[in-house]
């Protein structure tokens, strides 16, 4: 955590301050003369929170150091050198995308086995980030576009997810399949109820993605009660086409497969989409209510778990 905490502060985002166990003020980070090289003691594979296999392509949790970097630079090579988004000078020196909740989160790992079992081997990512990390860092990534008080307020367990990506060669429906089968163990594990986070498209004009979020506006728009809003200072209209007017299956055919993933699970979105010129997409607030998802849903993703447990 440490080195993921300087290289947050090297790179000039938010100070990131690190409380000390059973003392409520704020404490300086101070350099260590030895990284940990583990994020906790490294479980064996029989006892891992997720380990979900299908062919040579694993999924699990980093658990080392090295392996949240490789997730990092993973995430530069996707974000920047192939869609384009905009880096600090410091994030160019790096060649890593870091920022302040980095430290706070999991991070979900695809593996491919053929290519090693370490950080060498990481073509695939998604970050986690449950309350009490939020609570570390002052806020969810998502705050910065939306209101999410309406999620924030629910009493349960709620996940912000953000920053998926998996590497060109690998984006096989597969390695999809696998990265959602993580996510639900996850989900399960930690008896998540909300499931949330800012989902992408690619390209900063929403005029040229007038069918996709019209058909998200008119078809999946969140319960009034329920719904988060985009900030106004940066809020664009998603209501762009008559509902009669769009063509759902050239909609459905736009969408991004993590936002078709969440609408698999009976996804909303949230009012308004933002647009993210830094990373070079345009982005929608999607949250699903998983106390709510089919036991269909849950028997596809889960069968690993039940053959286990058998």
């Amino acid at each position: 955590m440490m080195r993921l905490l300087q290289q947050a502060r090297r790179l000039s985002v938010a100070p990131i301050r690190q409380i000390r166990k059973g003392k409520g003020k704020q404490a300086k980070l101070r350099p260590r003369k030895r990284r940990r090289k583990h994020l906790a003691p490294t479980p064996a594979p029989e006892n891992r929170l997720i380990d979900e296999r299908a062919g040579p392509l694993q999924v699990r949790l980093a658990e080392t150091w090295d392996e949240v970097d490789a997730a990092l630079a993973l995430r530069y090579r996707v974000f920047y050198d192939e869609m384009k988004a905009r880096p600090t000078p410091g994030i160019v020196a790096k060649q890593r995308d870091v920022d302040e909740f980095d430290p706070y989160c999991d991070h979900l790992l695809v593996i491919d086995t053929a290519l090693g079992t370490g950080p060498e081997a990481v073509v695939g990512t998604y970050r986690m980030l449950r309350r009490k990390g939020a609570a570390k860092v002052g806020r969810f990534y998502s705050s910065s576009e939306y209101d999410v008080r309406p999620i924030i307020d629910f009493p349960g367990e709620i996940l912000e997810m953000g920053r998926s990506c998996v590497d060109a060669g690998h984006r096989t429906r597969s390695a999809m399949q696998l990265l959602w089968k993580g996510v639900t163990a996850y989900v399960l594990a930690h008896r998540i109820d909300i499931l949330f986070g800012c989902a992408s498209l690619h390209g900063t004009d929403p005029a040229t993605m007038a069918v996709p979020l019209s058909y998200l506006y008119h078809n999946h728009l969140a319960p009034p009660e329920l719904r988060p809003v985009a900030l106004p200072a940066r809020r664009v209209g998603m209501n762009l086409m008559a509902k009669e007017a769009i063509d759902a299956k050239a909609a459905m055919r736009d969408l991004p497969p993590m936002i078709k993933g969440y609408l698999r699970l009976g996804g909303v979105i949230g009012d308004g989409a933002v647009i993210d010129y830094d990373f070079n997409t345009v982005d929608v607030l999607v949250y699903v209510d998983m106390r709510r998802v089919s036991e269909k849903y849950y028997r596809h993703y889960t069968r690993g778990f039940q053959a286990e447990a058998a």
